[in-house]
């Protein structure tokens, strides 16, 4: 079940610990250093609003490029199937248009999986559309626009120049992100690797290193 996040200031958690107190010279003592206490204290209540392993990925209400239109999209809205989120730097660039490219000639593999995919950039949503129609060329799953970069910062993936780095976020159909990637701006991902993730965490069992569909799982082995 994914965690809910929680909003605790530190004068919550200070004045926690001060309740709990035993009352000991240890425990109440100025020079007493609690930093152990801190890092055991409940994860829920030091969460963001970031993406974080394990919680609801954050939503967003953006303009995207799809099948000729602009409309509107949300991670919501594919509840219930695999979502792969993928950002990206630029439009009109070089190594991007090799992984657009090649996620959309595996449309196929991402579908059998009942896998969806999303790519997001900080370009604007006429940027796209210009794009899908002239080189690109045409995509089987929508190009997002993050324009005020907010997504990017929710997901931790914008670069100081204000452009998105190649993030891979990997979410499961009830909305909590299971795993991501991030390279730097001038290394491309391997689609296989997004595809062997999304197998392997459907298993729901413990996988090891190097699996690949039709292996045995570490509990059938």
């Amino acid at each position: 079940m994914a965690k809910e996040k929680k909003e605790m200031t530190q004068e919550m958690i200070d004045a926690s610990f001060d309740d709990a107190c035993c009352g000991s010279m240890l425990c109440c003592n100025d020079d007493y250093d609690n930093t152990e206490m801190y890092d055991d204290f409940d994860d829920d209540f030091m969460g963001s609003d970031n993406a974080e392993i394990g919680y609801i990925a954050p939503d967003f209400y953006l303009d995207g490029y799809y099948e000729g239109k602009q409309e509107k999209f949300t991670l919501s809205q594919y509840e219930g199937k695999w979502i792969v989120l993928f950002f990206y730097p630029l439009d009109f660039t070089f190594v991007c248009p090799t992984e657009l490219q090649e996620l959309s000639k595996r449309h196929k593999e991402f579908e059998k999986i009942d896998a969806q995919v999303l790519g997001i950039s900080t370009d604007s949503v006429f940027s796209h559309q210009a794009w899908s129609e002239g080189k690109l060329g045409k995509l089987n799953y929508p190009l997002i626009s993050d324009f005020t970069k907010e997504t990017s910062m929710d997901y931790n993936v914008l670069h100081a120049d204000g452009m998105a780095l190649r993030g891979t976020f990997i979410i499961d159909p009830e909305g909590v992100l299971q795993s991501y990637t991030i390279n730097n701006l001038n290394v491309g991902r391997n689609i296989d690797e997004i595809l062997r993730t999304i197998k392997a965490l459907k298993t729901g069992e413990l996988v090891q290193c190097g699996w690949k569909e039709g292996d045995k799982t570490l509990g059938e082995a």
